[in-house]
């Protein structure tokens, strides 16, 4: 399939590129300068982005409303917050739907705010029969543990065998990290760095009891860090020490969580971080710094930096068309709603936009299906409105979610 996006405001890693036309082939960015027959002029205004990367979610824990700690009380770390959950009626009626309908959920909260590419983070042997299925690209190639203390869930064969699976197969290894106030969860560098498992392979997600020490040996290391602001704050009334973090030159992704205590979508979780930031530091988070939280940096992390991330010739079409509702192009990206999205791909694959593009939905094999997102007319790959019909059915009410409002 060949097909071109002509007169958009191409956004790169240095800034707006003006009318640019972006030619695809076979799933891959070609030319910034070239048309094809099958070309969507685009007469208004629109900014096209790298489609956003949410580098840590959980699929199946997507899910409404939240489960959290009594009022003015927090967690010691994450396991009182699982006893919690797996206590909850909340629990229960999730256990009504299928694994497979609560993997399209989250499937969807991510592709409806833009996100093409997304991590799962459950072991392979739970999440491997429903990965493939997924109308957008849930990222495969990962080892993992859940959480580097005696508490964790048992993920994997083992940190250290897990680590040394991603050094040998050249992909990340992903965990929870410093998730607490204990005394083990604040020691989970010190945990890495005896087992040597502590490198550039490393995705550490959460760290919130860092200290200045762990910001110096992760960032010496080369390892990543995944921040999931809003589930940190609902959780523990604390994240972690973000500006230090990023003054010391660590690369920074942006999460959402499962929903069941992060942000109803990524854009929302953009936001989030850049409120909690001026919160804590009274100043704004740079949106550039936080549009490429979402898009070049979790790339680097995930080890996709050359195939992905960024607009260039040559990496996978993965594009995301924005209506902006504000001039600059990093505060648009910061403002932007759901309904803002005009088209959404990835390898060049439409997965959600607007009926202009139904030509290039058309084109491609599998179903998809017209829905109304907040009043307006969008196409999506799938068919969200059954799953929303198949949960309600299952749950034996008029079941709802923030992160999918579809008018049925």
């Amino acid at each position: 399939m060949k097909y071109s996006i002509s007169k958009v405001d191409c956004v790169t890693e240095t800034g707006m590129r003006k009318n640019v036309s972006v030619l695809v082939e076979e799933g891959r960015v070609t030319s910034l300068s070239e048309t094809a027959a099958e070309n969507f002029n685009m007469t208004e205004s629109y900014y096209l982005y790298p489609a956003l990367i949410n580098v840590h979610d959980h699929l199946r824990g997507d899910y409404l409303p939240k489960v959290g700690p009594p009022e003015d009380s927090y967690y010691l770390n994450w396991s009182f917050w699982d006893n919690d959950l797996k206590s909850s009626g909340l629990y229960e009626e999730r256990s009504n739907v299928s694994a497979l309908d609560c993997y399209y959920l989250g499937a969807y909260k991510n592709i409806l705010s833009g996100v093409a590419r997304v991590n799962d983070h459950f072991p392979h042997e739970m999440n491997k029969e429903f990965l493939p299925l997924m109308p957008l690209d849930v990222i495969e190639e990962y080892t993992l543990a859940h959480e580097c203390s005696s508490y964790d869930l048992g993920w994997g064969e083992g940190m250290e065998e897990e680590h040394g699976k991603a050094v040998k197969l050249g992909q990340p290894f992903i965990t929870h990290l410093e998730e607490g106030f204990d005394m083990e969860s604040q020691d989970g560098i010190g945990i890495l760095k005896k087992s040597g498992c502590l490198d550039y392979h490393d995705v550490l997600i959460h760290c919130i009891g860092f200290s200045g020490q762990d910001i110096l040996d992760t960032r010496d290391a080369g390892a990543n860090i995944g921040w999931c602001p809003v589930s940190n704050m609902f959780m523990f009334n604390v994240t972690c020490k973000i500006q230090k973090i990023l003054e010391s030159g660590i690369n920074v992704s942006l999460g959402t969580d499962s929903t069941a205590t992060g942000a109803v979508n990524l854009l929302e979780e953009m936001r989030a971080a850049e409120y909690y930031f001026r919160r804590m530091y009274g100043k704004a988070l740079e949106p550039r710094l936080a549009f490429r939280m979402v898009t070049e940096n979790p790339a680097r992390a995930f080890l996709m930096e050359e195939k992905t991330g960024t607009i260039r010739e040559g990496k996978q079409a993965d594009l995301l068309l924005i209506k902006p509702r504000k001039e600059d192009c990093f505060e648009a990206l910061l403002s932007a709603q759901i309904e803002d999205v005009a088209l959404l791909t990835c390898d060049g694959e439409p997965l959600y936009g607007d009926r202009v593009f139904l030509p290039l939905f058309s084109t491609y094999t599998g179903e998809y299906t017209e829905v109304s997102i907040r009043g307006r007319k969008k196409l999506v790959k799938g068919d969200p409105a059954a799953l929303l019909r198949r949960i309600r059915k299952a749950v034996g009410f008029e079941k709802s979610f923030d992160f999918m409002p579809i008018d049925i």
